[in-house]
């Protein structure tokens, strides 16, 4: 399970922001974040980007932001 949606919270952002961020739409957004579709390379690396934290964060693979 992905981390992403704690991340958004944790920032106080809406899905359609974060959307903007990794240039998809806030429906493709919400599949990803309720993993109903899988997370492009591209995207989890915008996405870590933006955080400021590892992709294995992202991910669940490791605790270490």
């Amino acid at each position: 399970m992905y981390r992403i949606r704690d991340l958004r919270e944790d920032h106080d952002l809406t899905q359609a922001e974060l959307a903007k961020v990794i240039h998809t739409t806030q429906q493709q957004y919400s599949k990803i974040e309720n993993c109903k579709t899988d997370i492009s390379g591209e995207k989890l690396i915008l996405l870590s980007k933006f955080y400021r934290v590892s992709t294995d964060y992202i991910l669940g693979i490791s605790n270490v932001k």
